[in-house]
């Protein structure tokens, strides 16, 4: 491993089962994920993924927020082509209004699933231009601009949202394409890289900086990544595998060479490249025997990373 750096900030995903559990039990299982030392939990946004599976991002983060207040609440990504961009700007200011400092707002197109984006009325190849100007505006609306807006999809006028956040809601751009790369130089504050190697990502995230040009931006690159837990590469193999193949209905050879799978410092080795490229923020999906064995691996990762 080479140097870390304390600058780092990891996550994990939230517990699958979190919502099944009594008000108690939540807040013991998101205040294990503080105790742990770990920096903000993330959820992904989903309005009807393959069978009608999702969670509403926004609305997730709002419920956690209040449950423990010691954790960074990251969206990763919302699916922005799929709301107006008003209702979108209101729901950020809202939950940034009542965790001020902590939100942290991923943007990606989708595509996994065409048919989530049909059924929301969208059609799925207008998906990228959607996000383009939804997300022009709604980061106008969140500045306190009064905004004009007449495009292919949407027509507003005189349009503006008060109280806006007290600090600045960063926002990065999902996605593992040049399109998204490109998006994120024009639109974001950074690059939330998926299923790509240490090499790309370094090229991702210079790209998207020489794109932003002379735009004042404090860039926050990152990486959105499943990890397999266990006492050595086959254990945890087992254990991401069955949980990508049962979200994704793809097997999990297609993700295989850009998950990160072992112990600790397997792990933290995996993620050193990423480290070194720019990588600020690291969103971790552990899959492993337990969440207890997942949290105290994560928190090693952060250590290792770290000091």
């Amino acid at each position: 491993m080479t140097v870390g750096t304390s600058s780092i900030r990891v996550g994990v995903s939230t517990p699958w089962d979190l919502w099944e559990l009594s008000p108690d039990e939540q807040r013991s299982r998101l205040g294990d994920i503080a105790d742990a030392g770990i920096d903000h939990v993330f959820t992904a946004d989903h309005v009807s993924f393959i069978d009608g599976s999702g969670m509403d991002g926004l609305v997730a983060l709002a419920a956690m927020s209040g449950i423990e207040p010691r954790l960074g609440l990251h969206v990763g990504v919302l699916l922005l082509a799929l709301r107006h961009p008003m209702v979108a700007a209101r729901q950020i200011a809202t939950l940034a209004q009542a965790a001020p400092g902590r939100l942290t707002v991923g943007v990606g197109v989708g595509g996994e699933d065409r048919h989530e984006i049909e059924v929301c009325g969208v059609d799925p190849a207008t998906r990228g231009r959607r996000t383009d100007v939804s997300l022009d505006v709604v980061r106008r609306l969140l500045d306190g601009e009064i905004v004009d807006a007449d495009n292919d999809f949407f027509s507003i006028a005189d349009a503006s949202i008060r109280p806006i956040p007290k600090r600045q809601v960063p926002f990065v751009v999902g996605g593992r394409s040049d399109a998204a790369i490109e998006r994120a130089g024009r639109l974001g504050d950074g690059w939330l890289a998926a299923w790509c190697s240490g090499r790309r990502f370094a090229e991702g995230c210079r790209r998207a900086e020489e794109i932003g040009g002379d735009r004042r931006v404090e860039w926050q690159h990152g990486l959105q990544v499943w990890v397999g837990v266990g006492r050595d590469a086959g254990d945890a193999r087992s254990h991401v595998a069955n949980g990508m193949e049962r979200f994704y209905k793809l097997p999990f050879s297609a993700f295989e060479r850009y998950t990160p799978m072992g112990s600790a410092e397997q792990i933290a080795d995996f993620l050193v490249p990423y480290v070194d490229a720019g990588a600020t923020m690291l969103n971790l999906t552990p899959c492993g025997v337990d969440r207890d064995v997942e949290l105290t691996t994560i928190a090693e990762v952060k250590r290792l990373l770290v000091e």
